[in-house]
């Protein structure tokens, strides 16, 4: 009988580690072993319970009556400590990021296009260009849309991009391009910090 309590008590803390490892995960190999030092100092103090409740038992007069196992709660690890003489540096606020524009919406000037004008509006935020909104391009004739919604997305990437006008020529949309070009830079001139 008491090797069987023995045994039950073994089988019981083993199938509970195994569930804490399943739920857990697998560890680094320190907190494994500090893992496995508590395991064993569990199975250890479990083992004594057993032995005491069983001692117990059976100087009892009704040997038929159940016995309880008390189960020793795992010891916790020692807490880090850190030295007093060590103390944390105290940083100043980060400053405030500056770009190199006043922040604001402006208008640039209108720039022909050949088959029509261009003129966009740039908008500054934290110092930077934040976005870039044409409010003229050319689509009085298919073509010209067509040219334009093709080129429109691909300058305005640029110059978020390059946070300038200095933005690539559109193949296929020369005109429509360097009109961009000319009329971002009288915006941006005007948002010069």
């Amino acid at each position: 009988m008491k090797k069987t309590t023995l045994s039950f008590g073994f089988l019981a803390v083993s199938a509970a580690y195994i569930i804490y490892l399943y739920f857990t995960g697998p560890a680094d190999v320190s907190s494994s072993a500090a893992s496995s030092a508590q395991t064993s100092s569990v199975a250890t103090a479990t083992s004594a319970s057993v032995s005491v409740a069983q001692n117990s038992a059976g100087a009892s007069p009704n040997p038929g009556a159940s016995t309880s196992v008390a189960t020793a709660a795992p010891a916790s690890p020692p807490p880090v400590s850190t030295p007093s003489s060590v103390q944390t540096p105290t940083s100043a606020p980060a400053p405030k990021p500056t770009g190199q524009y006043t922040d604001g919406t402006y208008t640039g000037s209108s720039q022909n296009a050949y088959y029509g004008t261009v003129q966009v509006s740039a908008v500054i935020q934290g110092g930077k260009l934040a976005s870039v909104n044409f409010l003229q391009y050319p689509s009085d004739r298919r073509t010209s849309q067509s040219i334009s919604n093709r080129a429109m997305p691909i300058l305005q990437s640029e110059a978020i991009q390059a946070q300038s006008a200095s933005v690539s020529i559109v193949s296929g949309a020369t005109d429509t391009s360097m009109a961009f070009q000319q009329s971002l830079q009288s915006a941006l001139a005007q948002a010069k910090a």
